[in-house]
């Protein structure tokens, strides 16, 4: 791949498989699975406040397999862009425009190079819901207040699954490759 465009938007960062990305123009082909898989294993959910290591990649395994089965790629993929922007807690991303923006677009970008559309489906948040209402069961502590995203929310019907980031990434892989044939 071609580096040091000079044709490209913002400033880049490598990624695991040593690809040139520039967050403010992402391109299909440097959207890699492995790249999203690597990332997101390695990414604790809730910014690490939880009583134990949970990573977005399994969460986004779980949320596949809760999901309608023709919308399962798109519940593997909903947090893809986090393995580029990393995870911001929602507090905080609902204070930051640009970065939503900006996540959108990448967001977008995804779903082209993976065929998906680009509205995530309904069943695929009501199924990211339910598993944040189990999660919120199992690794945090006693909440200070009700979380009201979770008002009327059933925890998902599932185990909850820690793993080790090298195991949420092979399993990651896996399942994308279930779903894909790829």
């Amino acid at each position: 791949m071609k580096t040091g465009d000079v044709n490209r938007v913002g400033s880049w960062f490598q990624t695991y498989s040593s690809i040139e990305f520039y967050i403010m123009d992402p391109r299909e082909d440097e959207i890699l699975i492995e790249d999203i898989a690597h990332a997101l294993a390695y990414s604790c959910r809730y910014n690490g406040h939880c009583k134990y290591f949970h990573s977005v990649a399994m969460h986004s395994v779980l949320v596949s397999q809760v999901c309608k089965p023709e919308n399962a790629l798109w519940g593997l993929l909903h947090d893809a862009s986090e393995a580029y922007t990393g995870d911001m807690v929602k507090p905080l991303k609902r204070h930051m425009e640009e970065f939503k923006r900006i996540e959108d677009q990448l967001m977008k970008t995804i779903c082209h190079k993976f065929g998906l559309p680009e509205e995530m489906p309904e069943d695929v948040d009501a199924a990211d819901l339910s598993l944040l209402a189990l999660e919120r069961q199992y690794l945090m502590g006693e909440p200070p207040r009700p979380w009201n995203v979770l008002e009327r929310v059933e925890p998902a019907d599932i185990k909850l699954v820690l793993l080790p980031p090298e195991d949420a990434e092979y399993i990651f892989l896996s399942r994308f490759q279930e779903l894909t044939g790829a």
